[in-house]
């Protein structure tokens, strides 16, 4: 019988996690070992939380899987660039930037345009500008950011901008205007020296780190703080938590370092055998993390208070339903891992209207209707995982990455625990 909690122990707590409700709690050694029993249901510890309203009964959120499968439009990753001026080892989008095409103002305009009709009754949209590398087509950006805000005001539309750099071709001018008129910005830069340019070539972090080390300074406008340092490790790096370090010692506040999603068969995959070393390298940044305040890990941050939406927690990102990709030529797809793959083209922004059946497809994509996922202590966290990636390297959207669900639930509980501290 599958148990409605899971337990584990970290931090030097014994955990209580109720599955369904989200409750957390601290219990001591007695309650934890009893849980373990088989008749652990029988036993007087289990009945004392059940009677103090400390789990919930069934899981009722089947009941909304399908809830809000017509949901109108949120947000819009534009890709402004399929160029880059690095050539990441790792990049998910070497195929889609072969062709080194970029969006023209006019296309991302019209993209503006099939959002905004698209949202229906929502006031707040998101766009991303994301490539290649945006930076690359700066026109485009800057001609989309103040055509958006125009249209924006005139439909009762508020935007907020992202934009993602390798900061190759940032400068003060750059840097000023994206500290006044991008919400959040993503750095990308993957941590220690010797790691970073082994993956993205000889000399790229001396070029970079001043350069996003001077725009964080100066991103101090109330509103306008919102950024992280985001990296990728592979098997190069299983020692990643020195690399969260370092990017911490040289005065970034806000870091992400994400596993590498690529095939099994390139050399710096992550693949099942990594498994071990990641999950204990999670737990040595936990203890890091644990006892340092001048830095926050993004995938550590859990609010045990204020938990995601139910549509979040059944369907994670929303992308082919409520989040779309928009390529150079105007191509719209589920999300950028999708891009460029045509049977998953949902139209173009010259269109009237998306591919409804991909639409649906994503839609009722939830955790219910994927197997692994429904007996998963960690499904309301992840949402069912990334699609893109299960349908790259498994074949369906509906079968969880193994590889992705153990460091996943290994994260997850490091959050949990740094969250109780």
């Amino acid at each position: 019988m599958q148990k409605p909690f899971h337990k584990f122990f970290e931090g030097g707590n014994y955990i209580l996690l109720d599955v369904c409700s989200g409750g957390v709690h601290v219990v001591d050694e007695e309650i934890y070992l009893a849980l373990d029993r088989d008749d652990y249901a029988d036993t007087p510890e289990y009945a004392e939380l059940l009677e103090a309203g400390l789990f919930a009964d069934s899981d009722d959120y089947e009941n909304y899987a399908d809830m809000n499968v017509n949901a109108p439009l949120k947000a819009m990753c534009l890709h402004v660039a399929h160029d880059c001026n690095l050539k990441c080892k790792y990049c998910f989008a070497e195929n889609a930037i072969a062709d080194n095409s970029r969006m023209s103002a006019e296309t991302a305009k019209k993209a503006v345009d099939f959002l905004i009709q698209g949202s229906q009754n929502r006031e707040h949209l998101e766009m991303d500008f994301f490539g290649g590398e945006p930076l690359l087509a700066w026109e485009t950006v800057t001609e989309t950011v103040k055509y958006a805000k125009q249209q924006g005001a005139k439909h009762n539309k508020q935007f907020k901008f992202t934009l993602t750099t390798n900061g190759l071709l940032l400068d003060d001018e750059k840097a000023a205007y994206i500290n006044a008129e991008i919400s959040n910005v993503v750095l990308s830069l993957d941590g220690r020296k010797t790691v970073n340019d082994k993956m993205r070539g000889a000399g790229v972090f001396d070029k970079i780190l001043p350069k996003f080390k001077k725009l964080v300074s100066l991103r101090n406008k109330p509103g306008f703080t919102d950024y992280f340092v985001r990296g990728t490790y592979t098997n190069f790096n299983l020692d990643f938590a020195d690399d969260v370090l370092a990017l911490a010692n040289e005065g970034f506040e806000y870091i992400s370092i994400e596993p590498v999603t690529v095939a099994e068969n390139l050399p710096f995959a992550l693949r099942s055998e990594h498994l071990p070393q990641i999950k204990s390298e999670y737990d040595r940044l936990f203890k890091i993390a644990k006892n340092r305040d001048d830095f926050s890990f993004f995938h550590f941050c859990i609010d045990l208070h204020n938990s995601p939406c139910i549509l979040k927690r059944l369907r994670g990102c929303g992308a082919g339903n409520e989040y779309i990709a928009v390529t150079p030529d105007g191509n719209i797809f589920p999300c950028h891992r999708y891009a460029g793959i045509e049977e998953w083209k949902m139209g173009n922004i010259n269109d009237t209207g998306t591919d409804e059946k991909i639409k649906q497809y994503f839609a009722k994509t939830h955790i219910y209707a994927k197997e692994k996922c429904r007996s998963c202590w960690a499904r309301f966290y992840c949402g069912g995982g990334c699609n893109a990636e299960f349908f790259l390297f498994e074949g369906d959207a509906c079968k969880p990455s193994e590889v992705f669900c153990e460091w996943f639930r290994k994260r997850t509980e490091c959050a949990i625990a740094l969250a109780i501290k």
